[in-house]
């Protein structure tokens, strides 16, 4: 969607002005994962026809915590975790955004504007929006139903991200279409103080085939940090549903061919997995380079097409000579939680040396001698004392 019209950012365009537009990210997570890849995508693709793009960090807006699509009130983060989660931010954004040459992209951080707003100012600020235009919001009448919290920072965070577009005097904002209300409230702050009339621009969201986003919350991110073959084998678990779009947000290969690959999938002309295979290539390409990527494909090929062990292995050693085999998966990390390694042992998903186990009291006995541990079809750890 674009706001106010089509037409209106059109004429922008067609102008001839280098329009000044920007993309925001909060660092509630160390790594940036595939869905911020969408906006990082669309943002370059203006930075190659020659407009001024900044790669805007919410180190302030970050310690409050979006509530968008949130039932539940957003554990607030320091400055310091917020910088820290930031730390690999531009580098990772630069798959796709330039930093340096000519035209480089802009980094900003908003706490250089919200750590001087003072309480008056904030009253100000606050002054342009009514109350309803916040409750409005589907999250906050869905706490109303179940009787849960709203605190007021929660209101506060769309009058913080729209500052963000007063701060920087921005022709335009593009996000993820779950920022809508946010982004429309920099328009209208802007309007409302005499500024100029910011264009919105919508993005739409990687989704998996239920229809959640790609994200944090949903707990199906694909994170930029991860390791080449982890990115391509997890983008090897994808729903074939979500091939097109993959393309399309997340990938450089050209709009006539996304339109080959749409068809192809709707008409059953091609086989999915090599759809996917192509797709998880392509973008661990752009995260990890091409060698990467084609190493990742050869142990992706290996490992689970031919149903082979890979041949490195990560090997622990742990002090215990026996431990319960849930304490185990925490412990060597294929579980990040008690919860979590029960669900693996009851959907038998597993294996010590290659046998399924089903008991959640089961003791592991360990000795000098490595033994595999095996979660699901792509994760091994050699554990020994």
């Amino acid at each position: 969607m674009i706001y106010p019209n089509r037409e209106v950012l059109e004429k922008l365009l067609l102008s001839g002005k280098r329009i000044r537009l920007y993309g925001g990210f909060d660092p509630s997570a160390p790594s940036m994962h595939i869905g911020n890849i969408v906006l990082i995508n669309k943002l370059s693709q203006f930075q190659d026809l020659g407009h001024e793009v900044i790669f805007l960090i919410g180190d302030f807006t970050g310690m409050i915590g979006d509530p968008t699509d949130k039932t539940a009130t957003r554990k607030k983060l320091t400055r310091e975790e917020v910088l820290e989660n930031a730390k690999f931010y531009q580098k990772q954004a630069s798959v796709f955004l330039k930093f340096d040459g000519d035209n480089p992209a802009q980094v900003k951080y908003n706490s250089e504007w919200s750590d001087k707003i003072t309480f008056k100012d904030l009253i100000e600020i606050s002054s342009n929006f009514t109350v309803q235009q916040m409750m409005q919001r589907d999250m906050f009448q869905q706490r109303i139903k179940e009787e849960k919290p709203i605190h007021l920072h929660e209101f506060l965070y769309p009058l913080a991200q729209g500052y963000d577009s007063v701060a920087m005097d921005v022709d335009l904002e593009i996000g993820g279409n779950d920022q809508m209300f946010n982004m429309m409230a920099g328009r209208h702050l802007m309007s409302a103080l005499g500024m100029r009339d910011k264009s919105v621009l919508t993005l739409k969201l990687l989704a998996d085939d239920s229809g959640k986003k790609m994200g944090k919350s949903e707990g199906n991110a694909v994170f930029l940090d991860l390791e080449a073959k982890d990115i391509y084998g997890r983008i090897m678990t994808w729903a074939d549903a979500v091939i097109p779009d993959a393309f399309e947000l997340c990938t450089k290969v050209p709009m006539e061919e996304v339109a080959e690959i749409r068809l192809a999938l709707k008409e059953d002309k091609v086989n999915p997995r090599d759809l996917k295979m192509k797709l998880a290539f392509e973008f661990t390409k752009i995260v990890h380079g091409e060698t990467q990527a084609r190493e990742a494909e050869d142990y992706f090929v290996n490992t689970f097409q031919k149903k082979e062990i890979p041949s490195e292995i990560e090997s622990l050693k742990l002090k215990a000579k026996s431990i319960n085999i849930i304490d185990l998966l925490v412990e060597i990390k294929l579980a990040s939680s008690k919860g979590e390694a029960r669900r693996l042992i009851v959907q038998n998903a597993v294996k010590v040396e290659g046998e399924i186990v089903n008991d959640i009291e089961k003791i592991i006995e360990l000795s000098e001698k490595e033994i595999l541990i095996q979660k699901g079809k792509r994760f091994f750890v050699k554990v020994s004392i």
